[in-house]
């Protein structure tokens, strides 16, 4: 329960007005007053004195039950919590270990495996010297025992123990950490200053405009706007739960049709998913709508490949703008009428981006983080770089692009996993600028199960650093300016790629958990505190409906450190998982009629039009062909939870180190390390996100 404050007693001291008066009646039945001020016979009276035993009991007794009620919620909380361990952990019931693919992500699990050997051993060498009496790691100043002090061989070697962790280890690990401090300093004063020129663009009402109205007119045959070519792209693969919903809003989008072409990118390897959407083409296209269906035999170069192949066809030379939709994507019918128009006038313009909306942000805890990281990266760090440098990363989706910016920037290349950073970085080099549309949001849905949002991740940063050695050359060597060099270089790909993920993962996975063993090179509380807290107030802020879910963020961002700083360390030194793709599973929640309504509702919230319903059913030949083909195709296999080596063992290195640091007494990194050691235990475990049984 929050402490009561009451500020009258502050306020009210040496704050007298006026002359006391006194006031003296001839009448005897009358009794002298006395008056201090102009509001003292207002004051209340003092709420103590009309408390007896009995009023005094009943608040005990509501206080006692109120504790009672905290204790047995967290009595549950662990209950239940090592009831799942005991399931998932020891006997594996509906579980499954996660594969480890890669080399490096072995390395680091053996890394981190002798780490908590090592941890487990100091910590029965400190439980034992703490029982014993050999207080000598409450005191910096260590004072090591002279050899007639020593009382045993476990003594001595305990004391070997001391002279070596002070001489070699402690110098090591203050280096690091204040290395890492200076990376994270840094990182937050980038942080702060995107902030603060979102807040700038907030106060001044800044964003990109429309001159006038282009498509208003008295006269709608007469109007005096000339619609441009717009070919619009749908790449997908294997996407059976969204693929309807996607072509149903695409095809519904308000342009000309003499002027709008469609073109379904297929990649997918199931027949019966190829013939569901063969079909709703079909259906499209017999509407009147100019849609065409296209599939490859061979996935080669996965995104890249499947859109650089559709851009080779000659009939798209009359083509001015291409606006590209992942298979989950729905835009609202007026979406090219806000998009294209900003081309209009600006020949430098190469792409207006859109920003993406979640029709699940709230199916889970999951979501709901994910929602908060992707909320900052739209409206701060996106507005602001589109708004002041005119660049950013190009999302892959809901965005639009002038097609002469892609031909003379290259075109889709398939050297990496991220292809539209690629192109991003390859336009921006040729001088073609960007502008992020903050107003215009696009539904789309974020991964339910930690499962694929961890591939996502690891694609999402290990990409970067994978491009950033390819592109190196070519910034160096390019004509732009030198600023604009600096910041690719500086900002763009090392403080927020690499230098991110780095001092994230080292700095709170690592090296606190080995302060709390060698206390000589203790972190600050400032570090592991009120620094993070603050941070991770500023990336909650766009999310405001998110601020109860502060703490857990905090946690989790440190916990996800460990897949970044796996999949960065992969694509700087080209790894095979760097080069791996695995396309983010969708739960088709976007589908949902129920979410669909959410959504209509979202809109009138943000002053957009709703939502149209478009039919989703496919053709009657199609569906027969699929029921056939799931009589005839084996059953399917059961899904089931993961369980993650790493995550698992940092959780049990952190929790040793709450221990240790418990013996010391430190308040604030006992409590950090418990929870964070706790949320690792959840990850690891896969008891965050989708539950599968």
């Amino acid at each position: 329960m929050a402490p009561r404050l009451d500020f009258s007693s502050w306020w009210g001291k040496d704050t007298r007005k006026g002359t006391p008066v006194v006031v003296k009646m001839e009448n005897p039945n009358y009794s002298v007053v006395e008056i201090d001020g102009p509001d003292a016979a207002f004051q209340p009276v003092e709420k103590s004195r009309g408390k007896n035993a009995k009023q005094v009991t009943w608040v005990l007794l509501l206080k006692a039950h109120r504790a009672v009620g905290f204790l047995t919620w967290v009595a549950t909380f662990v209950w239940s919590l090592l009831g799942v361990i005991k399931k998932r952990l020891f006997f594996q019931q509906d579980v499954a270990m996660a594969s480890e693919k890669l080399g490096k992500g072995k390395l680091l699990f053996s890394v981190i495996k002798a780490f908590l050997v090592t941890s487990l051993v100091i910590l029965c060498f400190e439980v034992v010297a703490y029982f014993k009496g050999w207080h000598y790691f409450v005191n910096h100043n260590l004072h090591i025992p002279r050899t007639s002090e020593i009382q045993g061989l476990l003594h001595m070697v305990y004391v070997a123990w001391l002279s070596f962790r002070g001489d070699y280890l402690a110098p090591l690990i203050q280096a690091l950490s204040q290395f890492c401090i200076v990376l994270f300093l840094i990182q937050s004063v980038d942080r702060l200053i995107l902030s603060l020129g979102c807040f700038w663009i907030k106060y001044k009402k800044i964003k990109p405009r429309i001159a006038g109205d282009p498509f208003k007119s008295e006269d709608v045959e007469g109007s005096g706007y000339e619609y441009p070519m717009v070919l619009v792209q749908i790449p997908m693969c294997n996407e059976k739960e969204v693929y309807e919903q996607s072509i149903s809003a695409v095809c519904q989008l308000d342009w000309p049709k003499e002027c709008l072409l469609i073109q379904v990118l297929d990649d997918s390897d199931d027949e019966s998913i190829q013939s569901l959407i063969k079909g709703e083409v079909s259906k499209w296209s017999q509407r009147g709508v100019n849609i065409i269906y296209r599939h490859r035999l061979v996935r080669t170069g996965y995104k890249a490949g499947n859109l650089k192949s559709a851009m080779s066809c000659d009939y798209l030379k009359v083509y001015e703008f291409v606006a590209i939709f992942d298979a989950d994507f729905q835009p609202n019918p007026d979406f090219l009428k806000q998009t294209v128009p900003h081309f209009k006038d600006n020949p430098e313009l190469g792409l207006v981006q859109a920003r993406w909306a979640f029709v699940n942000k709230d199916e889970n805890l999951l979501t709901r983080l994910q929602n908060i990281n992707l909320c900052f990266h739209f409206e701060v760090e996106q507005q602001v770089n589109g708004m002041f440098l005119n660049f950013f990363g190009f999302n892959g989706t809901a965005g639009v692009w002038r097609i002469k910016a892609l031909e003379e920037s290259g075109g889709w290349l398939e050297r990496t996993t991220v292809e539209d950073m690629d192109i991003a970085v390859r336009a921006h080099l040729n001088g073609w600028k960007f502008i992020f549309l903050n107003d215009v949001k696009v539904l789309c849905e974020v991964p339910e199960s930690y499962e694929a949002y961890r591939k996502q991740q690891h694609r999402w940063h290990s990409g970067p650093m994978q491009l950033f050695r390819l592109c190196l050359p070519a910034i160096l060597t390019s004509k732009i300016a030198m600023w604009k060099k600096a910041n690719l270089v500086l900002l763009f790909f090392l403080l927020r790629k690499l230098i991110l993920p780095f001092y994230s993962f080292t700095l709170f996975c690592i090296i606190l958990p080995l302060t709390m063993f060698v206390p000589e090179a203790e972190l600050p509380v400032w570090v592991i505190c009120y620094v993070p807290v603050f941070m991770s107030f500023l990336n909650i802020l766009p999310a405001p409906k998110s601020f109860p879910f502060i703490v857990p963020y905090l946690l989790f961002e440190n916990t996800m450190s460990v897949t970044k700083f796996n999949a960065m360390v992969s694509g700087l030194f080209q790894l095979g998982s760097s080069y791996e793709w695995v396309v983010t599973k969708k739960a088709g929640r976007s589908s949902e009629s129920d979410l669909l309504a959410a959504a209509e509702r979202e809109s009138k919230t943000t002053n957009q039009p709703p939502i149209c319903r478009g039919a989703s059913e496919s053709e009657l030949a199609a569906l027969n062909q699929l029921k056939e083909q799931k009589e005839a195709a084996p059953p399917p296999v059961k899904k089931v939870n993961k369980i993650y080596r790493k995550e698992l063992a940092l959780a049990f290195l952190l929790l040793t180190a709450s221990v240790r640091s418990l013996l010391a007494a430190q308040g604030v990194h006992f409590y950090f390390l418990l929870f964070q050691g706790v949320t690792f235990l959840l990850v690891g475990l896969d008891l965050i996100g989708e539950q599968m049984s």
